[in-house]
C-alpha cells in the first residue's frame, strides 16, 4: 500500500517517549520530517538521534511544548513551521491522568487532567489551524481513548477530556472538510513504557503508574481483551501513521480503537 507520506512534515507532540516515541519514529520511517514537541528534551533528542541513524532522509527536530499554554503552542507550531516549511500532519498525543476514584482526586489533579488532554488538543489544533486552511490540506489525528467512548473506573474527569477530544474532532472535521483537512482520534489499550525509557518528571509513569501497574495487575488488564494481550505501542503507532496518509484520505470524523477488542463500537 503506497501510503504517499514521503517528504511530509509531522508534529508529534509527546513524541520522546512511548506511544509518542512510536509515532514519531513510523512516521520516519516511512520518509517523513518530524518534529517532536517535547518537555523532556533529552527524550526527544534521544528519538531524534534514532531518526539521524535511519539515514533514509527523514529529519527530526525537537521543540520545546506545553501544551497547556496557549502562548507555547503557538510558538511549538511558529518554530516548526520555521525549520521544516510547512506542517502537513499534528499528532496529539500528549495525555496524563492519575489513577484514583473521583472524590479521591484533588482539584488540582482534575484541573491538571483537563488542561493536559482537553486544553493540550484545543491549543495544539489552535495553532495549526490556520496554516492548514490556508493550504488547504492538513490531517490531524489525535490520541484519544477507550475511557472516551465508555467511561472508565477510576479516571472519570480523563474519560471526560478524552469523550471531548473525540467530540471536538467530530466538530472540527465536519466545520473544516470543505478546506481538504481530515481529524480523526486513535483509542489504545493500556501502553506501559519499557524502564529503558525515561520519562520526565511531569510524566504520569513517573508518577506512580508504573507501581501501579504491577505484573498481578497486568495479567487481569490481559484477560479483560479478547486478544488476551497487551497492544504495543507499534500497533497504536501504525494506525495513526495509516489514518494520516493519502491512504485513508476519504477517512475523517473517525473513531478508531486500537485495543485488542476491549470496546467494539
Amino acid at each position: 500500500m503506497e501510503l504517499g507520506l514521503v517528504g511530509k512534515n509531522v508534529i508529534v507532540t509527546g513524541g520522546g517517549n512511548n506511544i509518542g516515541r512510536a509515532i514519531t519514529l513510523a512516521f520516519a520511517a516511512e520518509g517523513c520530517n518530524v518534529a517532536i514537541g517535547e518537555l523532556n528534551h533529552g527524550a526527544g533528542k534521544q528519538v531524534a538521534g534514532e531518526i539521524a541513524a535511519m539515514n533514509n532522509g527523514s529529519t527530526a527536530t525537537v521543540i520545546d511544548a506545553d501544551v497547556t499554554d496557549r502562548g507555547k503552542t503557538d510558538a511549538m507550531v511558529a518554530e516548526a513551521i520555521s525549520r521544516m516549511g510547512s506542517v502537513d500532519i499534528l499528532v496529539n498525543n500528549v495525555g496524563w491522568t492519575v489513577d484514583r476514584l473521583f472524590m479521591d482526586k484533588s482539584k488540582d489533579e482534575h484541573v491538571k487532567e483537563v488542561d493536559v488532554n482537553l486544553w493540550g488538543a484545543i491549543n495544539c489544533i489552535h495553532a495549526v489551524l490556520p496554516h492548514m486552511i490556508e493550504r488547504q490540506q492538513g490531517a490531524v489525528v489525535s490520541i484519544s481513548s477507550d475511557a472516551g467512548r465508555m467511561g472508565e473506573y477510576r479516571e472519570a474527569v480523563y474519560s471526560a477530556c478524552k469523550a471531548g477530544v473525540i467530540a471536538l474532532s467530530k466538530s472540527l472535521a465536519r466545520e473544516t472538510g470543505r478546506y481538504g483537512l481530515r481529524f480523526n482520534m486513535v483509542c489504545p489499550g493500556l501502553v506501559v513504557p519499557p524502564q529503558s525509557e525515561v520519562s520526565s518528571s511531569d510524566s504520569m509513569w513517573a508518577q506512580g503508574m508504573e507501581e501501579l501497574f504491577t505484573e498481578d495487575v497486568l495479567e487481569r488488564v490481559k484477560r479483560a481483551y479478547p486478544l488476551r494481550r497487551m497492544g504495543t505501542a507499534d500497533e497504536v503507532a501504525n494506525a495513526v501513521v495509516f489514518l494520516s496518509s493519502e491512504a485513508a484520505s476519504f477517512i475523517t470524523g473517525q473513531t478508531l480503537s486500537v485495543s485488542g477488542g476491549y470496546t467494539m463500537m
